[in-house]
């Protein structure tokens, strides 16, 4: 079932990437619900989806990378 969660939240945060604002709120949000292990994962999927989104770079900060 978590699983689930992640990739909800993989699914949400591509469908909001057009708007950085909006992204750094739901990614905020998934950081504070996902296990330890799933920001990590998430973190590692974050860097390889926002390579071609200069615009989405800072969020990284949120990750702590």
């Amino acid at each position: 079932m978590p699983r689930a969660m992640l990739d909800y939240t993989k699914t949400i945060l591509q469908k909001v990437s057009f708007d950085a604002k909006l992204f750094t709120r739901e990614l905020q949000k998934a950081i504070s619900r996902l296990l330890p292990n799933e920001v990590e994962e998430l973190k590692i999927w974050l860097q390889f989806f926002i390579v071609d989104k200069p615009e989405l770079q800072p969020t990284l900060l949120l990750l702590k990378v």
